[in-house]
């Protein structure tokens, strides 16, 4: 089991916990029943779920400070959903270079978003990147 179907299963719960209101143990457990059990990468895919769930205050008023055309409840789930992951993964796993987790963003978004997806998401991370310290936590990430 790859990182990419990792983060798969990881969008899979994000977005039932996001759109269907779901416990986040219960919609883990549903993608399960239908895609069957992660052998190789389950603390992978369960570190980046719980780790976004847990932060998504702050990554929300990232994309929300970075997306200034677009309010987040008005973007398509599908893509916050990945972007939440990405940024996730950009602010707090150091062991992932910011580039893979964007590239596995876009990569996601045109699997699974529309037909614009890729690009969007490409978009919004990629200002992000460009200005990375401006939004670190413990900068403007933690000022609520």
């Amino acid at each position: 089991m790859s990182r990419r179907q990792a983060r798969e299963r990881a969008l899979q719960v994000l977005f039932q916990v996001d759109v269907g209101g779901i416990e986040p143990c219960q919609a883990y457990q549903n993608t399960t029943d239908s895609f069957g059990e992660l052998t190789k990468e389950q603390d992978f895919s369960r570190r980046i779920i719980l780790g976004t769930l847990d932060n998504l205050q702050a990554i929300d008023q990232v994309i929300n400070m970075v997306s200034k055309d677009w309010n987040i409840n008005r973007m398509a789930n599908v893509d916050k959903n990945i972007m939440r992951l990405a940024l996730y993964e950009v602010f707090y796993c150091n062991d992932i270079p910011n580039n893979v987790s964007v590239n596995e963003a876009v990569e996601l978004g045109k699997i699974f978003g529309g037909e614009e997806s890729g690009r969007f998401i490409n978009g919004i991370l990629g200002r992000v990147i460009e200005n990375i310290d401006q939004y670190q936590p413990g900068g403007l990430l933690d000022e609520s």
